[in-house]
This record gives structure tokens, sequence and C-alpha cells, in this order.
């Protein structure tokens, strides 16, 4: 029998790096174009916005983390707050589904910067089979086993992080003898609407949670790990945002939403900084792919392993959650051919924050039993909550499409798991142990 106490080996530096690789992993390289078409000179102050809502859920976390440490993590969270009932598992679902989508608005991501090495005639074709290519090459590489790509994930992430301070660093220079003349360029609603829209550049921090069994002294570590990964990253995503909207016209960046970063690095560096921040979309994509293909079949193993969804689900071959892997990746590929940037970036910021709230609302419940203050957790609710309705309310009247879309990708995750109860009867498991 282990002694897990004593193999606690993840420290708060490292639970930091886990946290900003996971936000960092490919979104704002896809998001950074919506969001200054949306936000105009606006676009720093979006991104602040969805920030907020990311840290005050991170609280909830943080919390509930240290009480219910789990390799289930959000999954584990909602269960113990909520029990069996539809509403648990439907949102289990989401979350799965979420990922998803995740996984589609990085493959499209790294499809859209490949292309951009090609001739303009064959961006578009390229952009689709590059986006395919990515998802199943990264698919057969978690089947025969992702090692060797593991153990390159923090030099990835180091470099991506070196390419972006890099961006910053060198465009606040350039813009030193420019006077700054702020201009918000979007009403308010149409600023929060951006910066729920582009919410999934913030979607990540949550993967703390999944290794909170491992962390060191849990207690004090996960916490400032939380609080530390998600303040980095606003600062980041702020500064980027800055440096995009004072250097290059929206309209610019808004042509070319899919590589915006590209074109943003192009006016301070040259080609050479174009290439370079293709470069790093790529590698930092390919590794969020990676990453997200092995968490997203693993959730869909441990949700099937608590009795929502099939025990085809459950089976492992050479201990891998093979089957889940496999339906994962063919939904990738569908979604992340099928729909565009902006509606793939809706519907995974929506799932997030419906998600989000769940989780607020889990620790709102359990508030005694993690030592929480309660009011933060249920600003939180309420805030997701806000944040999801100014979401839907702006699609509803600029992306009218994308509502069916939203509303399909919320019913299917409940249909699923409405109609999976009726024909099976299978009940939740609440022992985690196994896991």
């Amino acid at each position: 029998m282990n002694d897990s106490s004593s193999q606690r080996s993840v420290g708060y530096l490292s639970a930091v790096a886990i946290g900003i690789g996971g936000m960092v992993g490919g979104g704002i390289f896809a998001v950074l174009g919506l969001a200054v078409e949306l936000g105009q000179g606006g676009t720093p102050v979006a991104f602040l916005l969805a920030g907020i809502v990311a840290l005050l859920t991170s609280y909830s976390y943080a919390k509930l983390s240290v009480r219910y440490p789990s390799e289930g993590g959000t999954v584990e969270f909602l269960n113990q707050a909520f029990g069996s009932g539809l509403i648990t598992g439907g949102l289990n679902v989401l979350l799965w589904l979420s990922y998803v989508v995740m996984l589609s608005l990085y493959a499209y991501a790294f499809g859209s910067y490949g292309a951009t090495f090609f001739p303009d005639s064959m961006q578009t074709v390229s952009r689709h089979i590059l986006t395919s290519s990515i998802i199943i090459a990264l698919t057969v590489v978690n089947i025969i086993g992702a090692k060797i790509v593991g153990k390159a994930e923090e030099w990835v992430v180091g470099f991506k992080l070196a390419i972006l301070l890099t961006f910053i660093g060198v465009g606040l220079w350039s813009m030193r003898s420019q006077p700054f003349q702020p201009t918000l360029g979007s009403n308010s609603f149409q600023l929060v609407a951006a910066g729920m829209i582009i919410f999934v550049a913030y979607e990540g921090f949550e993967l703390i949670a999944n290794t909170a069994k491992d962390v060191k002294a849990p207690e004090k570590t996960l916490p400032r790990a939380y609080y530390s990964a998600v303040f980095f990253v606003i600062l980041l995503y702020v500064l980027i945002a800055f440096v995009t909207v004072e250097t290059v016209s929206t309209d610019k960046i808004a042509h070319a939403k899919d590589y915006a970063l590209a074109v943003a690095a192009k006016p301070f560096l040259g080609n050479t900084g174009f290439i370079l921040i293709a470069v790093a979309a790529l590698l930092s994509t390919t590794s969020a792919i990676n990453a997200t293909l092995y968490g997203a079949s693993r959730v869909s193993y441990i949700i099937a392993k608590d009795g929502e969804l099939p025990e085809l689900l459950e089976k492992k071959i050479w201990n891998r959650p093979i089957e889940g892997l496999l339906i994962t990746s063919t939904l990738t590929l569908i979604v992340a051919n099928v729909f565009d940037l902006s509606s793939i970036s809706i519907m995974g910021s929506a799932g997030f924050l419906l998600i989000f709230a769940a989780v607020n609302a889990s620790n709102t419940h359990l508030y005694q039993k993690t030592k929480s203050i309660r009011l933060i957790s249920i600003t939180g609710v309420i805030v997701c909550a806000v944040a999801l309705f100014t979401l839907i309310w702006y699609t509803l009247n600029n992306y009218p499409k994308d509502i069916f879309i939203l509303l399909f990708m919320l019913g299917f995750a409940f249909a699923i798991e409405a109609i999976y109860r009726k024909l099976t009867g299978r009940y939740i498991k609440k022992d985690h142990e196994q896991l």
C-alpha cells in the first residue's frame, strides 16, 4: 500500500506552470483576432473582464481542490456537491463536450497559422488538411504513448512564454515615443460580450485540480498556485491586447483574425516576428491538443467510471482509455472542420461559463466543509451567470445561427445523460478510490 503523503511531487512552481500552461495553451493565438474584431480599442478591457470571472472561480477551485483532492477534478466537485442527479450527470457530459470544443479551437488555430506558410489560393484547403492531420497524428501519439511529447511540454511552455514576453517587451519599446491615446471603440455591453466570447482563453487553470493529490502542502500551495497562475495570465493577455490594438489597425487585425497575433508582430518585429509567432502558435497548439486529448479522454473515462457514460468508455487498452480517446478525436474532427472560429469560441466559452457557475455553486453548497467565505462563491455564481446571459444575448442579436449550435450542444449533453439513464438504469458510483 502506497503512502500518498510521502509521494507528493508537485510543488508550487510546478502547479503554477500547469495552470499557466493550460491557459496559454493556444487560446490566445486563436481568439485574439476575434477579440479585437468585437472589442476594438477596448480589447484589453475585454480580456480583463474575462480574467476577473476566472479569478473569482479560481477561489472555488482552490477550496474544493484542498478538501476533495482527486484526479477527477471538476467531475468530483460536482458529484460531491449535488450527488447523482440528472443535472450533475448532464454537466459532467457537458464538461467533456466542452473539452472537445477546446480541442477544436486549438486544432483550428494550428491549421490557420500553418496555412500562412502556403499561397493565399491554398490557405482554405491547407487549413482543413492541417487541422485534420494534427488531430489524427496526436491521437496516434496518445494511443502509442505520449511520454516523449510530455517530456517536451515544459520546453514548449517556456518557448511560447518567451516569444509572447518578447512580443510584449519589443512592442512596448517600439511605442515609447508614441503618444498614448486610449480608445475603447465599443460600448460597455459589447466589451463584456467580447470578453465572454473569448473567455475560452482562460480555460485551463482548472487543470491544477487534477493534480491536487500530488501537490505538496496542498492547503498552502493550491490556493497560491491558482491565484498566481490566473493573475499572471490576466496581465499577459491584457498586455498582448494592448500592444496589438496600439500598433496595428483593428480593421487589419479583424481581417486576419484567424492568425492575428502573427500579423500584430509584423510592425515591430518584421517578417521574422511573423514567422516566430506562427511557429510558436504551431508548437503551442500542438502541445495543447496533446494535453487536452489525454485530459478529455481521461474525463470521459472518469465520468464513465462514475456511471454517467456507457461502460464501454471504462475499458482500457494498454492501460489507456482508448475508446474515449477515439470518440473524442472523431467529434473534434467534425467540430474543427464544420464550424468557424466564432462558433467554436462561443460554444467553448458558454460551456465553461456554465461549468464554472456550477463549480462556484458547488463551493457555495459545501462552504462549511471547504472552510470558504460563502459570499465569494455566491458572487462567482452571479458573475458567471451574468457573463453567460450577456454572451447568449449578444450572440442572439449578432450571430443568431450560433444560438442554435449552442442550444444543440447544451441539449445534447443533457439528452445523452437522460436517455442513457432511461435505457440502462445505471447508477452513479460514489467510490473514486479506484481512480
